[in-house]
């Protein structure tokens, strides 16, 4: 990537989310990194496992975190292909260049930048994300951008969530913290539209039509996801991270005053879930592909 075009992604306005992200949230995930990137690893792992990446691809990995899928990217397509990591949040992105130097991997890159309003040009032969596309303010829009960056007959490939049903991980803490405090209010701090906003196949289909993509395909991965190493440690990342967490921060002193009575309730629902592994939940997510026509 050339200097001018990191310059635009530098000076880019930050929006709400990208604020909000680098504000309240980049902390929350710092501290619980080992959660988000390696006990919940197993959809990223069975994804890029199934994925086909012929030597030499030039690939966009759209809200790539700490990098680990960036890298790994990087060493399917080998020393004739690149592969640029793209996030939001600097912070993270760090990692993924210390990584990178510390494995010798010389065909990524990473860059901070707000994906929506990215100077794309159609250099790509994929674009990969791993639970980045559910929070963007306005998903077709940002997927038509991805698709000014793809090569026609380029693909699309993101991993996203399937229903809070389908993720007692989620679903579980959730229910026990609206027992106890009200739900957030329409004008909470938000990431974006969340976790679950790609959840139906007949409305992503529908936005990747409207961003013109064309054959859609979804294939559902189920699979165990670590919430913690122990019972504390489940509740704290409840409590920091996710439905529940957006819920028992939103509700201020209130929740403070809760809190014990909250803690005791989640270890009671946590507990049946401990083994010698930390605490181990059901989790099911899609792995959604599409084509950038010719």
């Amino acid at each position: 990537m050339n200097t001018t075009t990191a310059a635009i992604a530098e000076t880019q306005t930050p929006s709400e989310f990208v604020r909000f992200w680098n504000g309240t949230l980049a902390d929350k995930f710092e501290r619980y990194r080992d959660i988000l990137m390696n006990g919940l690893s197993y959809h990223g792992r069975v994804a890029l496992a199934d994925l086909a990446v012929p030597p030499g691809s030039q690939i966009a990995d759209v809200g790539c975190g700490w990098g680990d899928t960036a890298i790994e990217l990087a060493e399917k397509t080998g020393k004739d292909g690149h592969v640029l990591g793209l996030d939001c949040v600097d912070r993270f992105l760090e990692k993924g260049r210390r990584d990178a130097a510390a494995r010798g991997v010389r065909n990524v890159s990473f860059v901070a930048a707000d994906v929506q309003s990215y100077p794309f040009t159609a250099q790509f032969d994929l674009c990969f994300s791993r639970f980045g596309m559910m929070f963007f303010e306005n998903p077709v829009w940002a997927m038509r951008n991805i698709r000014r960056g793809l090569k026609p007959g380029g693909r699309i490939v993101f991993v996203t969530w399937r229903t809070i049903e389908d993720n007692p991980w989620f679903g579980l803490p959730k229910k026990v913290v609206l027992e106890h405090l009200p739900p957030p209010g329409e004008d909470a701090q938000s990431c974006g539209p969340g976790p679950f906003s790609m959840s139906n196949a007949n409305v992503v289909t529908a936005q990747l039509e409207a961003a013109g993509f064309t054959d859609a395909r979804f294939r559902r991965f189920d699979g165990p996801v670590t919430v913690g190493r122990n019972i504390d440690e489940a509740i704290d990342f409840q409590l920091a991270l996710g439905p529940a967490g957006e819920i028992f921060r939103e509700a201020g002193d209130e929740a403070k005053k809760k809190s014990a009575t909250i803690r005791r309730a989640l270890g009671d629902t946590l507990s049946p879930y401990l083994g010698r592994d930390g605490v181990v939940m059901q989790s099911s997510s899609w792995s959604i592909s599409a084509i950038n026509p010719a």
